[in-house]
C-alpha cells in the first residue's frame, strides 16, 4: 500500500463549529504522518432526515450518493465528534443511517465502511469534551463493521484551544490528537499489508 486514505469530517455542520476546526488540525497532522487526505464538511452535502418511505420512493438522495462515494474511495475516516446532551449528533447519526443503504439491488450491504478504520476525536467547550458521546459514535460504527482504533482524544475547554488560524494552542492537545492520527495511520497501513 502507498498512502492511506483517509477522510478526515465533523459530525458538525455549524460554521465556526470547533469540531470543524479539530477536524481540520487532525487533517494536517494526517499528512504530515504520511496519508493521503481528504477533508470535507457535511454541511456541503445537506440530506434529508433518514425515512424508509423517502428511500422507496427516490432511492438515495444525490448528497449522500456522493458523501458514500468518497466513503467508498478511502481506507479510513478520521471524525471528530460534537456531544448533543451526552450522544451523537443527529446530523452524524442520520449521516451514518443514510451511507449505510445500498444505492442499487446488487450492491453489497454496507459498502461505504466495509473494511474501514475509523479514529475518533471530540472537542467541546465542557470539561469532558465530548467524550460521553463517543462511546456511542464507537458503538455505532463498530455495529455498520467499521474498525475503530482504541485510541481517542476528547478536547474540554474547546472554545480557547485554537489560535485565529485555527491550530491548536496547546502541546497537550496536539499530541493527543496526534496520537490518534498516528496510530490511524499505522493501523490502516498494516491492515491494507
Amino acid at each position: 500500500m502507498s498512502k492511506p486514505k483517509i477522510l478526515v469530517f465533523s459530525g458538525s455542520a455549524r460554521r465556526d463549529s470547533v469540531n470543524q476546526k479539530l477536524a481540520t488540525a487532525s487533517a494536517e497532522m494526517a499528512r504530515e504522518a504520511g496519508a493521503e487526505v481528504t477533508l470535507v464538511s457535511l454541511a456541503d452535502y445537506p440530506i434529508p432526515l433518514y425515512d424508509g418511505d423517502l428511500e422507496v420512493a427516490e432511492g438515495l438522495p444525490e448528497n449522500a450518493v456522493k458523501l458514500k462515494a468518497l466513503f467508498v474511495e478511502n481506507d479510513a475516516l478520521l471524525l471528530a465528534c460534537p456531544e448533543y446532551n451526552g450522544l451523537i449528533t443527529p446530523l452524524l447519526k442520520n449521516t451514518i443511517d443514510w451511507l449505510s443503504r445500498p444505492a442499487t439491488d446488487d450492491e453489497p450491504s454496507l459498502s461505504a465502511y466495509t473494511g474501514k478504520v475509523a479514529g475518533l476525536l471530540a472537542a467541546s467547550p465542557g470539561g469532558l469534551g465530548g467524550m460521553r458521546g463517543l462511546v456511542h459514535v464507537r458503538s455505532i460504527l463498530g455495529n455498520v463493521g467499521v474498525t475503530v482504533i482504541p485510541q481517542q482524544f476528547a478536547l474540554g475547554g474547546a472554545i480557547q484551544a485554537f489560535d485565529k488560524s485555527g491550530n491548536l494552542l496547546e502541546d497537550r492537545s496536539k499530541g493527543g490528537v496526534e496520537k490518534v492520527v498516528s496510530a490511524l495511520v499505522e493501523t490502516t497501513t498494516k491492515l491494507a499489508e
